[in-house]
């Protein structure tokens, strides 16, 4: 069965395996109206009883499993609106983690800014050798809210702090001694392991995938959840000044940012 939920193709094969298709060209970047298709797609998940596993992945070839934060959408935006995307965004990031079914992460390209949150959500991670991660926010004046997320993965604390404070980006094979990713493979090879993994789990008793996946978010949940929410607390506040607005700029027109402390 296939269905198209906004940026999402989702099909649905007899065993019960939901392959989601990312597909928002050039870059799968995410905008308000993703963040509205990943609501929907949560919803059309959890009140379909065919489904017990869902993989998410890009189309072969794209540029990006995820690209980040569409900042286009930042143009002409003034800090009372970005406030208010700020908490749509807030209420939307959650609810794919909590979903009541296994989700794993086909990574076949970049994952930057919300994109790393977005695979880290998942649970199960299997990336392409030559994708790369970053956490750019500091570019552009804000705060990369993924540090307790990555915390709870049990990512080296070091390693937290360098993606952060330098924005760099890291390939997947660079940052496999993190123990973030569960199989870092050739990228041709990505949605075959990651089909793999979500077969050996549709075989199982659907009321015992849920009733795990539930128990897990109950455990883990709370205390980075609320370190992210601290986290876009601080871009709330930061998108008021001066910085943010130039980091922007500064990515859209191409160039270095001309920051001002201010």
């Amino acid at each position: 069965m296939h269905s198209r939920i906004g940026s999402f193709d989702v099909t649905i094969d007899a065993e019960g395996v939901a392959t989601v298709l990312f597909s928002r060209p050039p870059v799968n970047a995410v905008s308000l109206s993703v963040y509205e298709d990943i609501g929907r797609l949560v919803e059309a998940v959890e009140a379909d009883g065919a489904i017990r596993v869902v993989v998410i992945t890009a189309p072969r070839g794209a540029r990006a499993w995820c690209g980040g934060a569409d900042l286009n959408e930042f143009k002409g935006m003034d800090p009372e609106r970005r406030k208010e995307r700020y908490r749509f965004i807030n209420e939307q990031v959650p609810r794919l983690y909590r979903l009541d079914r296994p989700v794993i992460a086909a990574i076949n390209g970049a994952a930057i800014g919300i994109g790393m949150v977005l695979a880290g959500l998942c649970d199960i991670r299997v990336a392409a050798e030559d994708a790369r991660f970053a956490c750019p926010e500091i570019d552009y004046g804000l705060v990369g809210g993924g540090a307790g997320l990555f915390a709870m993965l049990k990512m080296p604390e070091a390693k937290i702090r360098e993606l952060l404070f330098t924005g760099r980006k890291f390939t997947a094979r660079e940052l496999e001694p993190t123990g973030f990713f569960n199989y870092v493979v050739p990228r041709d090879e990505v949605l075959d392991k990651a089909l793999e993994i979500a077969r050996m789990i549709a075989a199982k008793s659907l009321p015992s995938i849920r009733a795990r996946k539930l128990a897990s978010v109950a455990l883990e949940g709370r205390g980075w959840m609320e370190a992210y929410l601290d986290a876009q607390a601080l871009s709330a506040h930061l998108v008021a000044g001066m910085d943010s607005g130039e980091g922007v700029r500064a990515f859209l027109e191409h160039r270095k940012p001309r920051f001002v402390d201010r």
